[in-house]
């Protein structure tokens, strides 16, 4: 149990004793052991005795209640304790530096000198407010994600109570509906595979044709192309240019080792496989037979998508597809855009759609996508048209009150 008393009047060593005086201003020591293994001795001061026994009160039903918190557990900086954290979470390598970018270019320098504990709401707010200067609100959202996990996780580690992120006030982020202007057309398609360096033909094509993201094209291999299918089971690492890559090919985005997807090919996609393996044939990595691997002498062992997009801007410069600035008109992803919003207007469902594009869901895709499909509308037409005023709905008396005209009445 925690014991409330004065030093001046019990403690020797105390400057103040023996002090006599019953209301003597002196301060009040709460003394007691915290729970757990190593029932370490603490003995705060406080300046009443009221908020000394308050304190003590508020001890031991936190010991009761399981809800004891050491005050100590906190006082350690956010500039330890949150790339101790970071090392503590199982994420992609892509999704690791951008964690790792963001801590040490904004969230340390703004509060890393703080304590876990110390932390408070305002500072958040501040943090946001100048964060949201630099960055896109989408990416302060996402980022705030993060941020919100640490304290959670500080949480559950006992070295605060609360989340001084809960409730802050993040910038609103716009649609992430595609616009349609970054979306190529079928001859602009045509046109980037001519231009783009022979070898890498084929990758214009596994995108615009089964909606494959760069990373899982540059990772297609022999065994993906099936009878009248492809079964897409692996990605690209980040790194695999680098000699140190210790995994090349890794899990799909959003799923785990082993997992794989199903598109349908198209005629013309399995003829530009086949051009291709009897041209390139494909080259042993990892394992894996892969389609794309480098064929040059002194190339590293696997492309990645920051290599690979050299060869697409060339590709659109050298097409004379750019923007009046002289920019490339569109990014590889574009050519995935092709994919899902050709299919949309042929009215494939959309979530099939969502299935071979390998989203985490059908919102996803939706939100991207949704406002391409132009079937919808005709639909949407037909269906109030006919509800509102059908063909052989009989005349009604009009002197019931005013009714609105139907086009072409005189009145």
């Amino acid at each position: 149990m925690a014991t409330v008393y004065q030093r001046c009047k019990s403690d020797k060593r105390n400057s103040n004793y023996p002090c006599t005086r019953d209301r003597c201003g002196h301060p009040w020591t709460v003394r007691y052991r915290e729970p757990g293994v190593s029932r370490a001795e603490r003995q705060p001061s406080f300046e009443k005795k009221t908020q000394a026994e308050a304190f003590a009160a508020r001890l031991e039903r936190d010991k009761y209640e399981g809800y004891y918190l050491d005050p100590q557990r906190g006082d350690i900086p956010l500039g330890e304790y949150a790339p101790d954290w970071l090392a503590r979470q199982v994420i992609t390598d892509g999704t690791w530096r951008n964690y790792e970018s963001f801590l040490r270019i904004h969230l340390l320098p703004a509060l890393g000198n703080k304590t876990v504990i110390g932390i408070q709401t305002r500072d958040v707010e501040t943090f946001v407010a100048a964060l949201s200067k630099k960055l896109a609100p989408s990416t302060v959202r996402d980022r705030m994600k993060m941020v919100t996990s640490i304290f959670k996780t500080a949480i559950k580690e006992k070295r605060r109570s609360d989340d001084p992120t809960d409730g802050i006030k993040l910038p609103r982020a716009g649609s992430h509906a595609v616009d349609e202007d970054e979306i190529p057309t079928f001859y602009e398609v045509d046109l980037i595979a001519k231009q783009i360096s022979p070898h890498y033909r084929l990758t214009i094509y596994l995108q615009s044709g089964a909606g494959l993201r760069i990373s899982e094209t540059l990772a297609f291999s022999a065994d993906c192309h099936r009878d009248g299918f492809l079964r897409i089971r692996r990605q690209i690492s980040s790194k695999a240019h680098r000699k140190d890559c210790v995994t090349r090919f890794i899990p799909l985005k959003h799923r785990a080792e082993g997992e794989y997807r199903d598109i349908p090919t198209p005629g013309f996609l399995a003829d530009e496989i086949e051009i291709h393996l009897r041209h390139w044939g494909t080259r042993t990595a990892d394992s894996v037979d892969a389609l794309l691997a480098p064929r040059e002498r002194g190339k590293r062992t696997m492309p990645t998508a920051v290599t690979y997009g050299y060869h697409c801007r060339k590709a659109l410069t050298d097409a004379g597809i750019v923007k009046p600035d002289g920019s490339p008109k569109y990014t590889p992803h574009g050519l995935r855009h092709f994919f899902a919003s050709t299919a949309l207007a042929h009215s494939i469902p959309i979530h099939e759609v969502s299935r071979w594009l390998g989203q985490t869901s059908i919102k996803a895709t939706v939100d991207v996508y949704g406002h391409l499909v132009p079937a919808s509308w005709d639909r949407c037409r037909t269906i109030m048209h006919d509800a509102l005023w059908p063909d052989t709905r009989a005349a009604e008396p009009r002197s019931a009150g005013r009714v609105r005209a139907r086009p072409g009445d005189p009145w």
